[in-house]
């Protein structure tokens, strides 16, 4: 089973304040598995990444709220991101991975503690597509909720499952700018598609991820033109985040100091970062 880097240990001072509000809308937390063990069936083992560290990264870099998305290494056990939601006391939202079993009295508990979606994966090499009736029947129930579904897929997966996307009735989050391939260019197919499924009112996008979508090294610079077209796209339903502590990275460990810098180099407009940064994860997430 494939083991993970751990995260910076020292980020850098962002050379700008975030706004007061600013809200990092993709974190995780990952055990410590003595107390949140890993799902038995996971495609990787991350080092523990615990609220505490979380906590002290978003005090750090001035983030004053923050969305722990469920990640596949936990599986459907949601326990380690409700408890950090609990002990945020207000600061923390969360989107929860489900399965076609779930109940509406466990949805509705979910809500109750801070969840505000659910989260599918389509990208292959965490296991691929999932069974796509659970997804039609889950994304049915969560609706009547106000809540959202977050579609983690590489770029490809946006021109395969057009026409199950198209038939979404809730809001949905596109993670990680679709994992576009910066080198591709941004005239590449799968980056239309995705300019395309944002004229859609119910289509949001994460404009994170830098590391996996740049074909280089730090600072990912060319994220940049990919981001600040998605930004101009569709102001009102973007959000940004850090996914810290960025688990699966194969190429180069992102410093989330320097993160910060490269969002303002995603948005220098100020009006459009408070919306990136305060206004949409506001909206979406109940703040």
């Amino acid at each position: 089973m494939k083991s993970c880097l751990p995260p910076d240990p020292h980020p850098i001072h962002p050379n700008q304040r975030l706004p007061v509000g600013a809200c990092d809308a993709h974190c995780h937390v990952f055990g410590p598995a003595a107390q949140f063990p890993y799902a038995p069936d996971r495609s990787y083992t991350p080092p523990d990444a615990p609220f505490e560290r979380l906590v002290a990264l978003h005090d750090f870099l001035g983030a004053s709220r923050g969305v722990i998305v469920q990640a596949s290494c936990h599986g459907t056990d949601n326990t380690a991101m409700l408890d950090a939601i609990a002990r945020g006391k207000g600061r923390y939202r969360g989107v929860a991975i489900v399965d076609g079993d779930i109940t509406d009295e466990q949805l509705a508990d979910l809500n109750t503690r801070g969840v505000r979606g659910v989260r599918f994966n389509f990208v292959a090499h965490l296991g691929g597509a999932p069974d796509l009736d659970v997804f039609d029947r889950v994304l049915e129930r969560i609706q009547q909720l106000g809540w959202h579904v977050v579609l983690h897929l590489d770029a490809q997966d946006i021109l395969q499952y057009a026409e199950r996307i198209a038939r979404i009735k809730v809001p949905f989050v596109i993670d990680h700018m679709g994992r576009v391939c910066a080198e591709a260019g941004l005239d590449q197919e799968p980056f239309h598609r995705l300019l395309e499924l944002m004229r859609n009112p119910l289509a949001w996008v994460k404009v994170c991820g830098a590391e996996r979508v740049s074909a280089g090294r730090r600072p990912f610079d060319d994220a940049v033109p990919f981001a600040r077209t998605l930004i101009e796209a569709a102001p009102d339903r973007v959000l940004w985040g850090t996914d810290w502590p960025h688990p699966n990275i194969s190429k180069d460990m992102p410093n989330d100091g320097e993160l910060v810098d490269l969002l303002f180099r995603f948005c220098p407009d100020a009006v459009l970062r408070e919306k990136l940064l305060v206004t949409n994860p506001a909206r979406l997430y109940g703040f």
